[in-house]
């Protein structure tokens, strides 16, 4: 994306597309406050009620464009042959024309992508970003984006977040009745920076109040996520047994999150984990969540912040795997050649546990493989997981009779989940 600031009102429609150029066609439920600005169409305040929209969006000819990037217009109104573009902004006023919009658009999979933008997110901005995430991730899935009132400035950290709690109920009422809806089979939710707490929330909130989260919501990405961990592990445990695999992105040398930790007291922020500390390694193994770090990855935003959109290898991860629900582990050879990655190694560390190794751009915790690092471990005579301490029961799969510890699951004696 260009560092300059782009023109306000680009919501305006233009008159028409660019040959060669894609329409994409997007569903919004906001719970921003309306702006008289017809270019803007919501401020960053709060609004009283839930509305909806269908923003179709022009993206410029793939062959003058880069993966990953949103070509913003320089002036009004914008060339659809080089820029992105809106061709149209429709309100919806009642649930029938929210249903029509996904009986005509709606794929064959069945399946659901929403989308929840982080931080410092005009309503625009986040327009145009998922048109780009949709188009650029090839994925099949109807677009669907929830935005909550972000003020889009730095300085206003924490009128965003309880904004973001401001909108808990209604991201809950969203996912219900999509996950009502028959012919949606499958939901994914891709959350980024501040959203994955929203999302986060919102599901602990349909999980407390439905004895777990509906089934069709099968996967939830977390990019860049801003949650302290001690919170996420307590979310995760508030869920319980039944709820959606989870996949995070996270990338260490994140600025955004590095300043989030400062004004949050300190406590490591989820999105900017170091996969190679064993005891975090061992925690999401054991909880099944797959971790991605992003670390090595030079595309991005200058925070580092948004590598989950940024990067065409990651995009196209999006798109091809784990928006359609698919599992990526380190075993999947196509896309380690794809990415650069080379199968993951284990190496004896003389005084600590074994370590796992994983080469750049993409280094993975892969839950999947957890009983191969058993086997492994054991032939090295150091199993991990009398080696590490502190596993909380937000992510562990059960506890020894009569413990109050958390116990790794051994599939030589046990039969595991």
């Amino acid at each position: 994306m260009s560092c300059a600031s782009p023109p306000k009102g680009v919501l305006s429609p233009v008159a028409q597309s660019a040959p060669n150029a894609t329409e994409v066609s997007i569903l919004v439920a906001t719970t921003r406050a309306p702006s008289d600005n017809p270019g803007l169409l919501y401020s960053g305040e709060r609004g009283n009620a839930i509305d909806f929209n269908e923003l179709v969006i022009s993206i410029p000819p793939d062959a003058g464009r880069k993966i990953g990037e949103v070509q913003w217009p320089k002036k009004l109104p914008a060339d659809p042959s080089r820029e992105f573009a809106t061709l149209s902004a429709n309100p919806f006023t009642t649930l029938d024309q929210v249903k029509a919009w996904y009986e005509s658009r709606k794929s064959s999979s069945g399946r659901l992508l929403i989308f929840v933008h982080g931080f410092n997110t005009r309503y625009e901005s986040a327009v145009y970003r998922f048109a780009q995430i949709a188009h650029d991730s090839n994925t099949d899935a109807t677009p669907v984006m929830f935005t909550w009132p972000s003020r889009g400035s730095v300085f206003d950290y924490g009128y965003d977040k309880e904004s973001t709690n401001y909108s808990r109920s209604a991201l809950e009422a969203l996912l219900t009745v999509a996950s009502e809806t028959p012919d949606i089979r499958e939901i994914t939710i891709l959350a980024h920076s501040m959203g994955t707490w929203l999302t986060m929330e919102s599901l602990r909130q349909m999980a407390i109040r439905n004895n777990g989260v509906p089934s069709k919501i099968s996967d939830v990405i977390l990019a860049s996520p801003d949650l302290d961990v001690d919170v996420f592990r307590q979310q995760l445990a508030d869920m319980g047994p039944n709820r959606p695999k989870f996949t995070v992105f996270v990338s260490r040398d994140d600025r955004a999150l590095t300043l989030s930790r400062r004004i949050s007291g300190n406590v490591d922020r989820l999105g900017q984990i170091d996969i190679n500390n064993p005891a975090y390694r061992e925690e999401f193994e054991l909880g099944g969540i797959t971790v991605l770090d992003l670390s090595a990855l030079k595309d991005g935003d200058r925070l580092n912040h948004s590598k989950f959109a940024d990067s065409p290898e990651v995009v196209k991860l999006l798109g091809q795997r784990l928006i359609d629900g698919q599992t990526v582990t380190d075993q999947d050879l196509g896309l380690g050649a794809e990415l650069g990655a080379t199968a993951m190694s284990v190496s004896n560390t003389v005084g600590s546990a074994a370590g796992m190794v994983i080469s750049a751009p993409i280094a993975i915790i892969d839950p999947n493989a957890r009983d191969t690092f058993d086997a492994q471990s054991r032939r090295f005579g150091q199993g991990l997981g009398d080696s590490i301490l502190g596993v909380t029961t937000g992510l562990t799969t059960g506890l020894t009779s009569g413990s109050t510890s958390p116990r790794r699951c051994d599939p030589a004696r046990d039969t595991c989940p």
